[in-house]
């Protein structure tokens, strides 16, 4: 048998799972990401089930896995920035965020990554590649949030705005959430596409396959979750009142579409 080839290893660029009360999908996700990218960085945030043991465990044997530990939940964007700050503290510089319930496909990592190494200021986006499983619901509630934020950052070319595979320059998403309170829940993905679009950070669209495993545990609240999004595009508009003169302007100027100290520490 041929031998297998090798995983790629990168010192910039790493794999961040957040994961609250994952079940048992939550190790097989990491061991295929594991399989096609290190380092991985695993956050359990907050769990009660237990679902992160055999992923501390196995970090213990694995180089290329770090278990970190949220002391309580905290939410998703709370613990991807706790991921992203260990990240770069080690010199790392861009991250895949890849959701631990099995809605993803490692495979398509890699080509975030070569994305990433062609477009290295970009926040490269997942643009979903619906199946007909996918509930009516969710394609509904993905396209009404994307004309919001395409509004919100005047920016037609933008991505899926609640599509949670993104590879990030984590310096730029620090600074874009640093001194505000939210995006640290369901909102991070919405808040921190439009707040990088404001900085300047360029954005790039790949299409990423969507599955919906039948043993895939979801915390989405339904009502509360939906009104956190209104309330998060309600501020959002309302501060786009103020931060649109300035997009216009830097258009029109043709001033440099990012601030290179969004990638230095």
């Amino acid at each position: 048998m041929p031998a297998a080839a090798p995983v790629p290893i990168d010192l910039r660029r790493c794999v961040v799972i957040p994961s609250y009360n994952s079940g048992p999908r939550l190790e097989q996700t990491v061991r295929e990401v594991m399989a096609v990218w290190q380092p991985v960085i695993v956050v359990n945030d907050g769990s009660s089930d237990g679902s992160a043991d055999n992923v501390v465990r196995l970090a213990q044997k694995e180089p290329g896995l770090h278990a970190l530990a949220q002391p309580r939940n905290t939410g998703k964007g709370a613990a991807v920035l706790a991921a992203f700050n260990y990240a770069v503290d080690r010199g790392l510089t861009h991250a895949v965020v890849f959701d631990a319930d099995g809605q993803h496909d490692a495979a398509d990592i890699a080509k975030f990554m070569q994305a990433s190494t062609e477009h290295p200021l970009a926040l490269v986006m997942g643009e979903p590649q619906f199946s007909d499983d996918a509930p009516t619901s969710h394609i509904i509630g993905h396209g009404l949030a994307n004309f919001l934020t395409k509004i919100e950052t005047m920016q037609r070319g933008l991505g899926d705005s609640l599509f949670g595979l993104r590879l990030y320059p984590m310096l730029a998403l620090i600074k874009a959430l640093r001194g505000i309170r939210g995006g640290r829940r369901f909102d991070f993905d919405t808040q921190a596409a439009v707040r990088m679009s404001w900085l300047g950070v360029p954005t790039t669209n790949l299409p990423a396959i969507v599955r919906y495993p039948k043993d895939r545990v979801r915390h989405f609240g339904y009502l509360r979750d939906n009104l956190l999004l209104l309330r998060v595009h309600f501020w959002l508009l309302l501060r786009g009142i103020f931060v649109w003169p300035w997009l216009l302007f830097r258009r029109a100027s043709k001033t440099p579409p990012f601030d290179a100290a969004l990638y230095r520490g």
